[in-house]
């Protein structure tokens, strides 16, 4: 057993499941949370229980919405009894950093992976990154796109320390975006305690990340192969074709 695996499968990975996917409302007949559409035949969210775990996870902490939260579970443990996987309700949709706030009974101060439930990827975005290494701070991934106006935006130094992150920014200052999968450490429930809320009313991911630029604590790691943020019916069907 690798130093990368032991760490991996003791380390809780957190899914932000709570999210309803407006965009995909009525796509193939979806009356409930995005989550739970079909995808190649398999709700969305165990195809992302087995993508994690094909990256060495197998300690799972699921945040849900209230209104579907027993649908999820139901769908989740028949599907993957064979993993540890504890859920959680965001009584209501108030951001990215908010839902992974609602993990925080069931973290023991430990480092964590957090990642968004629709985010897909060709490749292990952990692949190659030296997780004995990971002592403090935030690590996020980002890949090089076409459209950085459409993501978060990092900007990095030579030595890969992060400088800036800007949310759908009108002059990015990078093509790097943000992908929906992070490292954190210990500190980042108390982190996420003293967040103002956005203008739309939500603490967001960006301004947790960029608690950790400030205190010159952020990394980034560039990750190779597709990724795919399936919000959209088009990334759906582009999904679906990947996954073959």
């Amino acid at each position: 057993i690798t130093v990368y695996s032991l760490i991996v499968k003791n380390m809780k990975c957190i899914i932000a499941a709570g999210g309803l996917g407006t965009r995909l409302q009525n796509f193939r007949d979806n009356k409930s949370t995005k989550i739970l559409l079909e995808v190649n035949g398999a709700p969305m969210i165990n195809h992302q229980i087995k993508q994690l775990n094909n990256w060495g996870f197998e300690n799972f902490i699921i945040i849900t919405n209230p209104e579907y939260s027993d649908l999820i579970q139901e769908v989740v443990k028949k599907a993957h009894s064979e993993f540890h996987i504890e859920f959680s309700v965001q009584d209501k949709p108030r951001g990215i950093s908010h839902a992974l706030q609602q993990a925080e009974h069931i973290v023991n101060n430990e480092k964590l992976f957090f990642v968004l439930g629709d985010n897909f990827f060709e490749k292990n975005p952990l692949e190659g990154f030296d997780l004995d290494e990971f002592k403090e701070g935030a690590y996020i991934f980002t890949k090089s796109v076409d459209n950085p106006k459409e993501f978060g935006v990092a900007q990095m130094d030579e030595g890969g320390n992060v400088i800036s992150i800007e949310e759908k920014p009108e002059m990015p200052k990078s093509n790097n975006a943000v992908v929906g999968a992070y490292m954190f450490d210990e500190s980042v429930f108390e982190k996420i305690s003293t967040l103002q809320p956005s203008k739309r009313d939500e603490y967001e991911i960006t301004d947790l990340c960029n608690l950790y630029v400030n205190n010159e604590k952020c990394k980034n790691f560039s990750i190779d192969g597709w990724w795919i943020d399936a919000g959209t019916p088009e990334r759906i069907i582009e999904l679906e074709e990947k996954l073959g």
